[in-house]
């Protein structure tokens, strides 16, 4: 190929990106804004709602079993496609999962969202990809999709290109995506913000100076976070399949909804239900260790495994958060390191382990907390990234 025409396909893609990225972002901030006021709604009438998550659930496995037919898969399906194996993403996934999301939230399930913003932006985008006359771009689209909505509902633009080029095959870059990628990330970022959803980001008061010592405590910090990633991706996967065993979905749903409910209110009348953003804000109060419980991050783990296993949907990344940041607060006086700090890196460690990406987590550490601790964000994410036990939350993903 002529370098003219490289350049030509580049300049075309680039410029398709950025609509594809004006529309995710506008999606993302209807889906996150109401997940917002769901959330805030559901923390005020914990007694109220969170005793018929079961119900709730047995709707949404009703739903998908009556007119989702494959979109129940959810990133499964994304991945597939992805790598070939799948042609098509139905456009009713959107509605489907924006819905599922909304109902397991307003009931309590301990869940995410981007799992949401990621499949809305890859359905769109794949959709796009579909109508043009272009030809051998293999999975660009789909990758400019999963960014553009990554970055619509998180706003770090960067770490949401990165995270769509590595996340479909561990250990490499879907370079031919690039500049499709990166031009969708950053008009979803801006197009989110302008239709008024808030960017969470901490800056970070000091950098930490990076000695021997800083560095082994660095190192012990990226074990610790990287095992906790791996064994969320494992637990993960096998409570799946225990869950399996009951046949039926929309029994099984209801049976684990019940003990759902029972465990949520019972402990701390909700402290553990939904996206886990009161866990994160706890992690960053200020208040030192006060706000949080030495148990938080486990709960929250178990919590969430659980209510993804159901069927219940949602994603996993804001409560990979959670858990990181809360355990972080729990290691920062074993570890000798600031609190803040700690949560910090735990915050974007978790992530990276339970994802099986490095990239992406060091520039979520950037671009919520400040590039000041960007090296420290590196040794962290690298190794807890080599110590993961090469597990990943998402089961269609490639390694190599």
């Amino acid at each position: 190929m002529r370098i003219g025409e490289t350049y030509r396909i580049i300049a075309i893609l680039a410029l398709i990106g950025i609509p594809i990225g004006i529309a995710a972002g506008a999606i993302d901030a209807l889906f996150g804004r109401v997940l917002l006021a769901i959330t805030a709604f559901r923390d005020a009438h914990p007694w109220q709602l969170i005793p018929f998550l079961a119900l709730a659930g047995v709707a949404i496995a009703w739903v998908y079993r009556r007119f989702g037919k494959n979109t129940g898969r959810g990133m499964g399906l994304v991945f597939d496609v992805g790598h070939g194996t799948e042609s098509e993403i139905p456009l009713r996934l959107v509605p489907l999962i924006m819905g599922g999301t909304w109902i397991t939230h307003l009931f309590g399930g301990s869940a995410g969202r981007e799992g949401v913003a990621v499949q809305i932006g890859a359905t769109l985008a794949h959709w796009v990809g579909r109508k043009l006359p272009l030809r051998d771009v293999g999975n660009t689209f789909l990758v400019c999709g999963m960014a553009a909505g990554f970055a619509g509902l998180f706003r770090t633009p960067l770490a949401a290109c990165v995270f769509a080029l590595e996340v479909l095959v561990a250990g490499r870059l879907e370079y031919r995506a690039l500049s499709c990628a990166l031009t969708a990330s950053f008009a979803a970022s801006m197009t989110s913000g302008a239709l008024g959803l808030e960017k969470f980001e901490v800056p970070l008061a000091e950098a930490l100076a990076i000695t021997p010592a800083s560095l082994a405590q660095l190192c012990l910090a990226g074990i610790v976070f990287g095992l906790v990633g791996g064994a969320f991706a494992w637990c993960l996967a096998a409570a799946k399949r225990q869950a399996a065993r009951i046949g039926n979905p929309l029994v099984r749903i209801a049976v684990i909804g019940v003990a759902l409910s029972v465990a949520l209110l019972a402990l701390w009348q909700g402290r553990y239900a939904g996206l886990g953003t009161n866990l994160i804000s706890a992690s960053f109060s200020g208040e030192g260790a006060g706000g949080i419980f030495v148990w938080d991050w486990a709960l929250k783990f178990a919590l969430t495994v659980t209510t993804l296993a159901a069927g219940y949907q949602g994603g996993e990344v804001t409560p990979l958060f959670s858990i990181g940041a809360s355990l972080g607060v729990v290691l920062a006086g074993a570890l000798g390191l600031p609190l803040e700090l700690t949560a910090a890196l735990g915050y974007a460690a978790v992530f990276g382990g339970a994802t099986n990406t490095m990239l992406a987590p060091i520039l979520i550490g950037g671009e919520v907390f400040g590039f000041e601790n960007l090296p420290a964000f590196f040794v962290v994410c690298a190794v807890g990234y080599l110590v993961n036990g090469n597990r990943s939350i998402y089961t269609g993903q490639t390694r190599i």
